[in-house]
This record gives structure tokens, C-alpha cells and sequence, in this order.
């Protein structure tokens, strides 16, 4: 019974923070402050769930801060996907042969 209970609370929990937004704001939002927060919402939470995960999905967590940063500066150059994702985990290979 109480895991039913537990269920219903998080549906309604979750359906509310889905529906109260379309109900309450129907006007276009002009305010641009708001509207450049909202923008940014997305990233931040992938930044968010992402970088932590980087840094302990490794043995060693050094291994995995070095990772991080490569992964950055080759983005930062233009890098594609699959580069950025080879230099990160041949990083994270050397660095955890080494450590």
C-alpha cells in the first residue's frame, strides 16, 4: 500500500511541474532576463549530470580531471565529436597506466 502511495505522490509531482508552466505562462515571456535564463537551463543541467560523471567514472580521478580538460582544449579548437572523445579516453588509458 504505501509504495502506491509513494507512486501517486511522485506522478503527481512530476505531471504538476510539466502542466503548471503551459497553465500559468501563456503570454510570451518578454522579460530578457528571464527568457536568457531559460535558455541557458538545458546546458547547465547536461553540464550539470555530465561533469561529475567524468571525473568518477575513472579508477583514478585525476585521470579523469585530465580528461576533462583535453576534452575541452580539443573542442575548444574545433576538435569533432569522435576526436574529442579519442583524446579523452587515450588520456584517460596512458593516465591510468601510469598512476
Amino acid at each position: 500500500m504505501r509504495n502506491w502511495v509513494y507512486i501517486l505522490v511522485a506522478f503527481a509531482v512530476i505531471y504538476l511541474i510539466r502542466v503548471l508552466p503551459l497553465t500559468l505562462i501563456r503570454r510570451p515571456i518578454r522579460s530578457r532576463f528571464l527568457r536568457s535564463f531559460l535558455y541557458y537551463v538545458p546546458y547547465v543541467t547536461l553540464a550539470v549530470m555530465t561533469f561529475p560523471a567524468i571525473v568518477e567514472a575513472t579508477n583514478v580521478p585525476l585521470a579523469g580531471v585530465a580528461a576533462l580538460a583535453v576534452g575541452i582544449a580539443v573542442s575548444w579548437f574545433n576538435g569533432s565529436l569522435l576526436t574529442v572523445a579519442a583524446a579523452c579516453c587515450a588520456v584517460v588509458f596512458v593516465l591510468e597506466m601510469i598512476l
